[in-house]
């Protein structure tokens, strides 16, 4: 039994810089009543409690009943879907602690909370129970409503999504549109002023949910995303789920596919802003989501292997002390510790381009802060999805590795692991999409500006490895050059995994050297981490450089062997 807001967990926290994004969301601490917070002191302290609240729940409640969950998943009976009780329960105790409107204003029953405050939630939920997380998560729903809705649907759904009285779901996914959603076909058909909904979406995370935000093509003779607007569709008897899917993990929510038969719905926002708006709102809290439920798997994965490998003895001496396997958690731990700090700063930066946000809509003159916030968001969720979620399938895999046999069998926790890593790096937008999503940020020069700091930094212990992250970032950028000499848009294309996990590397160093810097504890892992990053980014540079060699720009000669 632990409290999982441990010690990494708050040190990355005391780490953010969060003065702005609270003193925007509690209106410059001016707001007199019983409810608002009256300074950055208070705030912080709310903050920590409420996370240690959290950890606590985490660690002592919904871990221990992870197992059950996992074995009962979720039943389809006569239309109906019912969660696993242990789920429900789960469920029941977040809302009484008052998480479910986390990131609710509080007219509507909300705690107010920065994304960056509630992401550290949403990690700690999914080390317990990672499936739990597509349940609680899908608070983004609320958000969305909250930030594009009519003031009517707003005061009418948000107060029961605050008191844990509903759940939700966002309908985007087609049999025919997947990650491809311009191609959406479900009708949105206006009749006598009312809209509604027919057709077929699929692979739909608690489907089931009381409140869907549904995408639709509203536009009849359309086919591009300019054609789709936004819905809001409450549970009525025209909306039939046709199955839930038998999945490899994350048993505790429910996938489903449904069936809109006419179901009454209505417009959010403006017609033919689904898409190109809305959805990407929703984005990057997806993906910041399936990051941190990805930071949460690695986290579990990585104690199980340490606490194994410090009972399991072969050979006569326990297998931590065998140099392959401590290798292996060494690996683990540089990954996860620099892998929190890119989370977290994630977290803050959708926080700060959301302020922006407010001061446009309010009229305010933010154009060029707007635009840069909302360039690195829009950079940092994808880079940090791409990041974890491949993170989370390494740590679970070395993980089972370490426990050996045993590791594959249902006795133990790591076996579930490895299966709930898995769907991380596919949903809302494989790894292959999230590399298209970050790779302009690079290519356009933008990432170089964002790292110009780590040249600059005034460290105190850690100059040497500061003039090596330096050097590093030279290659890189060297590397970038040699994309651009060339002409086919395919080399870019080829080249560009290698490039944004260069960038992951660099910076999460960039993120981390400060931190190492002024915690001495931490200065073995910034070490270790650079070493093998020394490695990688030399080895990715010369992948890139031989290509260029030995295809140039006919680079699409590689696809020949697969073509039929």
């Amino acid at each position: 039994m632990s409290n999982y807001y441990d010690s990494s967990r708050k040190l990355h926290f005391s780490q953010l810089s969060l003065e702005p994004v609270v003193r925007d969301l509690e209106h410059g601490f001016e707001q007199k009543n019983s409810h608002s917070l009256g300074s950055m002191e208070e705030a912080l302290r709310w903050y920590n409690m409420l996370l240690d609240n959290a950890g606590e729940i985490a660690g002592e409640f919904i871990a221990p009943r992870a197992e059950a969950v996992d074995e009962q998943g979720c039943r389809l009976e006569d239309g109906v879907v019912s969660w696993a009780p242990e789920t429900q329960e789960n469920m029941d105790m977040l809302a009484q602690a008052g998480y479910m409107g986390a990131m609710l204003e509080r007219r509507f029953g909300g705690l107010a909370m920065p994304v960056s405050v509630n992401n550290i939630i949403v990690e700690m939920i999914s080390q317990a129970d990672a499936s739990l997380m597509n349940l609680y998560g899908l608070q983004d729903i609320a958000v969305t409503l909250q930030k594009f809705g009519s003031e009517e649907q707003k005061q009418r759904v948000l107060p029961l999504f605050a008191k844990g009285e509903v759940s939700g779901a966002m309908a985007l996914t087609e049999p025919d549109a997947g990650s491809d959603l311009q191609a959406v076909s479900l009708k949105a058909i206006e009749k006598d002023g009312k809209w509604y909904l027919d057709g077929v979406k699929r692979f739909i995370t608690n489907g089931s949910g009381d409140v869907l935000l549904v995408l639709a093509r509203s536009e009849p003779d359309t086919t591009s995303g300019r054609g789709l607007s936004m819905f809001l569709c409450e549970k009525s008897p025209e909306i039939v789920v046709r199955r839930i899917e038998n999945k490899l993990g994350i048993h505790g929510s429910p996938t489903c596919e449904l069936q809109f038969n006419m179901a009454a719905a209505e417009l959010v926002g403006k017609r033919k802003f689904g898409l190109i708006k809305y959805v990407m709102s929703l984005m990057n809290g997806a993906r910041l989501a399936v990051s941190a439920q990805a930071m949460g798997i690695a986290q579990a994965a990585y104690e199980e292997a340490v606490a194994y490998a410090n009972e399991r003895e072969q050979f006569g001496k326990r297998i931590v002390e065998i140099p392959a396997v401590y290798q292996m958690l060494k690996q683990m731990q540089g990954e996860i510790e620099t892998g929190r700090a890119l989370l977290y700063q994630t977290g803050l930066a959708v926080d700060m381009m959301e302020i922006y946000e407010r001061k446009a809509e309010a009229g305010e003159k933010v154009k060029t802060e707007l635009r840069a916030t909302t360039a690195l968001a829009d950079f940092l969720t994808p880079l940090s999805k791409f990041t974890l979620s491949e993170l989370a399938n390494r740590a679970a895999y070395d993980s089972l590795q370490i426990h050996g046999g045993v590791g594959y069998m249902k006795d133990f926790k790591v076996e579930r692991l490895l299966r709930d890593a898995r769907i991380t790096n596919i949903y809302e937008g494989t790894t292959q999409l999230q590399v298209v999503a970050a790779i302009g940020f690079i290519v356009k020069g933008l990432f170089e500006k964002e790292m110009e700091a780590v040249r600059t930094m005034k460290l105190t212990d850690l100059k040497t490895e500061q003039k090596k992250v330096v050097s590093l970032l030279d290659k890189m950028l060297a590397a970038v050059s040699a994309v651009h000499e060339m002409t086919s848009p395919d080399f870019r294309d080829y080249a560009a995994t290698y490039l944004v996990e260069m960038a992951s590397i660099l910076y999460r160093l960039k993120l981390y050297l400060p931190i190492a810097d002024q915690n001495p504890d931490r200065q073995e892992i910034l070490k270790f981490f650079l070493m093998e990053s020394d490695v990688r980014i030399n080895y990715l540079e010369n992948r890139i450089l031989h290509l260029k060699e030995q295809y140039g720009d006919n680079i699409d000669r590689l696809k020949d062997d697969f073509l039929k």
